[in-house]
């Protein structure tokens, strides 16, 4: 597997990079190279007074690179200019990426700021799953919130086709995968004829036919708050989710409930998007 890095080389990034714990989770599910990935900004020039930043950066992913070759990843790095989200989307693309990580403080007192602008683009626009990995928020010395990013899963499904794509991803998350969690939200919108518990029952045989002990939770109300509430009860450390398909609307790319969940989950969140378009 090829997995995308995204860095701004912060204190943050710093953390979820040099975390021992995480790089091994990393290389259970198959993650074999690493395309690490700065963006510098468009309007910085490097004739601008005390700019040398594409220098700066080029040399912080030689220390990440260090650090990942040394845990025994394949590396290549890529110093880029122009909009974040967007060259960090164009480089998965191009190099067939099979997800991308990136760090993100955790929660702030804004709602609308608990992750920051390019976390928040790439879930609305990303085309490979995308792994956001939570860091202390207020701390100079941050540290990654749940470091064993795959040991425990929440799972949160509407038994739709792309919720039935993300619980696909345990096909290989399931080798750093120990405990799991399936929970599913009725609400008075729901048109589905699928009994919830005999659904969510042959999800947990398959998990348990790979050892992962697995537990199902049936809630009603508001599918956001439902699943918040179910992380904050059983802390994971990543919840497992499924996006909706693209709409002509860019704020309206990623699924309500999804977008909740990734801005405002506690721990880790991953985020399987619809199949590539060729």
């Amino acid at each position: 597997m090829r997995a995308i890095y995204a860095t701004d080389l912060s204190a943050a990034s710093e953390a979820a990079i040099e975390n021992e714990t995480c790089l091994e989770c990393l290389e259970r599910i198959g993650v074999e190279t690493i395309h690490l990935v700065t963006v510098v900004p468009a309007n910085v020039h490097a004739g601008m007074p005390g700019m040398d930043l594409e220098a700066r950066r080029r040399r912080g992913l030689d220390r990440y690179r260090d650090v990942m070759e040394s845990a025994g990843f394949g590396v290549e790095t890529h110093v880029v200019r122009g909009t974040p989200y967007r060259r960090i989307n164009g480089i998965a693309e191009t190099v067939r990426a099979d997800l991308t990580i990136v760090g993100s403080r955790g929660q702030s007192p804004l709602a609308n700021r608990v992750i920051g602008s390019t976390a928040r683009n790439l879930a609305r626009t990303t085309v490979v799953p995308l792994l956001v990995n939570r860091v202390e928020r207020d701390d100079d010395d941050p540290q990654v919130l749940r470091e064993h990013l795959f040991q425990r899963v929440l799972f949160a499904t509407d038994f739709s086709d792309n919720a039935e794509r993300a619980f696909d991803s345990f096909s290989y998350l399931r080798h750093a995968t120990q405990e799991a969690t399936l929970v599913h939200v009725e609400s008075p919108k729901d048109q589905s004829e699928t009994d919830p518990e005999s659904a969510l029952s042959d999800l947990a045989e398959t998990l348990e036919g790979w050892d992962i002990d697995t537990e199902i939770e049936i809630r009603q109300g508001d599918p956001a708050e439902e699943i918040l509430d179910v992380e904050a009860a059983v802390t994971p450390t990543t919840t497992l989710v499924g996006s909706r398909g693209r709409s002509r609307l860019r704020r309206l790319m990623l699924g309500s409930v999804s977008e909740e969940v990734v801005a405002q989950a506690r721990g880790n969140v991953y985020l399987v998007p619809p199949p590539r378009t060729v």
